[in-house]
């Protein structure tokens, strides 16, 4: 049977939040961002098992917010790396080391915790069916392209653009020759900034997933207010009993 596996990175410093502490241990409402985004995975019945890498300071502190807040489905918690893809790449390796390479892996940020598990399931539906997923939303805005911080000097069609989100889904053992080739060949990781980048750097085709706009990375005290807002709605519809 198919394993669907959570890689969960979880190795920032957390300078941009100025909390003093990396932002995944920044409690909300009794309950750490990490912990938050691992309830998650840990209540989508899509999911099998979950394996994370943390700053290595911070492991024996998030073992025991697991126990504390029942996380059953981790199977390692690892060291981070240098990099986020370092630390992508450690989570992969205990990964393949316990799992088959046809494993589905759904890599995620730890500060990441606005998904669902419809959000899940669509990842991996669209994985079954061509390969692999990366979650996006479709540009808003205006895109605008300066060459040197100061003067636009394009503005591209909007509706050729979208972000890249999280969680991005892959097959286990394609993501871990992809590591492992560019390790070789760009060991620094440069220029590469997720799996997404990763993989259409080596010239795999990638598939989109529509996720939600509120599918925000903590990283800031204004996303940490947006975060805190989002929870606020969601209670207060669970309340009400308004369908979201």
């Amino acid at each position: 049977m198919e394993k669907h596996i959570a890689i969960i990175f979880a190795g920032g410093t957390g300078v941009r939040m100025g909390a003093g502490l990396p932002k995944q241990f920044i409690e909300v409402y009794g309950k750490p961002i990490i912990i938050h985004t691992l309830d998650i995975f840990e209540e989508s019945d899509d999911i099998d098992s979950i394996y994370i890498a943390c700053k290595e300071d911070y492991i024996s502190k998030l073992k025991k917010m697991i126990r504390r807040f029942d996380i059953d489905k981790v199977r390692q918690i690892v060291p981070g790396g240098a990099t986020g893809q370092d630390s992508i790449f450690n989570a992969v390796q205990a990964a393949a080391s316990e799992n088959p390479e046809d494993s589905l892996i759904l890599i995620h940020d730890g500060v990441r915790p606005c998904i669902d598990g419809k959000l899940i399931h669509k990842n991996i539906e669209i994985a079954q069916k061509y390969g692999n997923a990366v979650t996006c939303t479709a540009m808003y805005e205006t895109p605008i392209v300066s060459e040197d911080g100061v003067e636009v000097h394009d503005t591209p069609p909007r509706a050729k653009f979208y972000t890249a989100q999280a969680p991005q889904t892959f097959r286990l053992g394609d993501v871990m020759q992809a590591h492992l080739k560019t390790r070789e060949e760009n060991p620094s990781y440069d220029g590469i900034v997720d799996t997404c980048t990763l993989m259409k750097k080596l010239g795999n085709k990638v598939h989109i997933v529509s996720g939600p706009r509120g599918n925000i990375k903590v990283t800031t005290p204004e996303d940490l207010f947006t975060f805190k807002a989002q929870l606020d709605f969601k209670n207060a519809t669970s309340v009400f009993g308004i369908d979201d």
